[in-house]
């Protein structure tokens, strides 16, 4: 019986959803009184109810985890890896940003750069595994919304 080699298999998964985890829990943490600090905000018409995010966010850090996982096991750790863990800093930066400080415009100015790192990734994903490509447009399309929605907010405050 071969020898699979350590890239492939499935276990090597696990630090990647790891990372996604921890990013998830600490802006879990910094959103703590989210629900009420958005109910409190003057919204755009477009803004999705507050029971949304969850669900979404819960799928969006599935896809990049594994997205991650299938960069890494298709190139090793380069320069889209750094990019993948780079995207995941800004992300972490965004709810302590919006949530915990109040910091609206600091907020749209990181969510920004966050949407372009992802653009970047999901094009350099491209050509390396069209997979984790895929799986990250959610991720991109998600998080140009929240970008809409943050300067709504931004505007309307």
């Amino acid at each position: 019986m071969p020898l699979v080699p350590p890239a492939r298999q499935w276990w090597t998964l696990i630090p990647f959803l790891v990372a996604v985890v921890a990013v998830a829990g600490v802006g879990g943490l910094a959103a703590s009184s989210a629900q009420a600090t958005y109910r409190a905000l003057e919204l755009p018409v477009f803004a999705p109810p507050p029971w949304l995010f969850g669900p979404v966010w819960s799928v969006l850090y599935l896809f990049i985890g594994v997205a991650g996982w299938l960069l890494w096991r298709a190139g090793g750790w380069d320069g889209v890896l750094w990019l993948w863990a780079g995207q995941l800093v800004l992300n972490l930066a965004w709810t302590p940003l919006f949530f915990g400080a109040d910091q609206y415009v600091l907020a749209l100015v990181d969510i920004v750069a966050l949407d372009v790192a992802v653009a970047v990734l999901v094009a350099l994903a491209w050509r390396r595994v069209r997979a984790a490509a895929w799986l990250l447009v959610p991720y991109l399309a998600w998080t140009c919304f929240a970008t809409a929605l943050n300067a709504g907010i931004v505007v309307l405050d």
